[in-house]
């Protein structure tokens, strides 16, 4: 057992685990804490890509893939020019990201890195962390491991899956408007479910296509496939092109109550905390956001989980999220009907969780009812 009793223990660093390092590594208050990073991989490759928005300028701009401000949303008839505001879209490669904060966390003499897998952690007045032939202990454990009790499909909660694959491309032509990208493009889709394909060029010869699905179960790789496929040659009618890099992810939007994972000694964090925004399923600036609050909390001496997640906007997330899963055939005329009755930059405002009452319910106001109230007497009786 290391014999060294930490402050803070960190299982897990990809996105969650970093940011939330980083806010600790950056306030003089943890100064005097020994804080402890526990990951199974180096992370030194790039395995997955960040998109965020954010007003102005933001922590990772000098480390960012691409930067815009100006958007476009694809509806089945029309192009919607997305009124942005104040917002920028950006994009980040993981490597970088990793690359960036693991040297910025070296320079900090009271932080702790160690290459293992963690096993069990048993929760105590000093917490003990087991590993493969090696225990440490803390004071208080952040966990970025999903519960297994989430894999439960017999409860009443909604496990709606984002699922995407995506290509990087490269032309030997300018054939890309690097200025703007494509939020949503739903000219190919599958019938009776939410799908689009997403659009970011990063230079005038090269963009992250993806196709990506909002539904309740995955699809066979070969699916993905042939949609990109489909949408490089019929909708950007490219015929000489380069596939430099491919992506795969899958991300949970689900109205679990991850938070009830949370204990005086151990805290849950990124998609095994709920910092997956169910809506929308970004999570980059929310890992941001709460680590953020988490250092405040300790520094206000509360749980570092006091008050992490906003109950009301899990709310409307939870009947928007029901809504897709049981009928998820009405995803395309939701997501056009959004764009096209309601400002961009207050739709990006509404799922930061940054609108008054009153734009709430102009934004709310401007769907069908009848879905949503369905969904909401559902989940009152259920």
């Amino acid at each position: 057992m290391d014999s060294t009793s930490y402050d803070y223990a960190v299982v897990g660093t990809g996105a969650a685990g970093l940011h939330l390092a980083m806010a600790m590594a950056t306030d003089k208050f943890f100064d005097s804490k020994k804080i402890l990073l526990l990951e199974k991989s180096q992370k030194d490759v790039n395995d997955k890509t960040w998109c965020f928005w954010e007003k102005g300028v933001g922590k990772w701009d000098g480390i960012a893939t691409k930067i815009w401000d100006q958007a476009q949303f694809m509806a089945t008839d029309q192009q919607i020019n997305l009124n942005m505001g104040a917002y920028r879209y950006k994009m980040l490669a993981s490597f970088d990201f990793y690359t960036y904060t693991k040297n910025e966390l070296r320079k900090k003499s009271n932080f702790a890195w160690v290459n293992v897998e963690v096993g069990n952690i048993l929760c105590d007045k000093i917490t003990t962390i087991e590993t493969n032939g090696q225990a440490y202990l803390a004071k208080h454990v952040f966990d970025s491991r999903i519960t297994p009790n989430f894999y439960n499909s017999t409860d009443n909660y909604t496990r709606l899956l984002q699922h995407f694959k995506g290509w990087i491309i490269e032309t030997d032509e300018d054939v890309f408007d690097d200025t703007s990208f494509v939020m949503m493009d739903f000219r190919i889709t599958v019938p009776n479910t939410t799908c689009f394909t997403y659009v970011l060029p990063i230079n005038p010869k090269m963009a992250l296509i993806e196709f990506t699905f909002f539904s309740p179960s995955l699809v066979e790789d070969e699916i993905y496939e042939n949609l990109l496929s489909r949408y490089v040659k019929e909708i950007l009618k490219l015929e000489k092109y380069k596939i430099v890099n491919r992506e795969k992810g899958v991300i949970p939007m689900s109205d679990y109550p991850f938070h009830k994972d949370n204990n005086q000694h151990l805290t849950k964090i990124g998609t095994a905390g709920g910092w997956v925004k169910p809506a929308s399923g970004y999570s980059f600036k929310n890992a941001e956001r709460y680590s953020q609050r988490i250092v405040d909390n300790i520094k206000n001496n509360r749980l570092p989980s006091y008050k992490l997640v906003n109950t009301l906007f899990r709310k409307y997330d939870t009947l928007f999220i029901d809504v897709l899963y049981h009928h998820n055939q009405l995803g395309v005329g939701l997501f056009e009907t959004m764009y096209r009755k309601n400002e961009a930059h207050k739709i990006l405002a509404f799922l930061d969780e940054e609108t008054t009452r009153v734009e709430e319910f102009i934004i709310m106001n401007s769907f069908s009812r009848w879905p949503f109230m369905r969904a909401l007497f559902k989940k009152i009786f259920s």
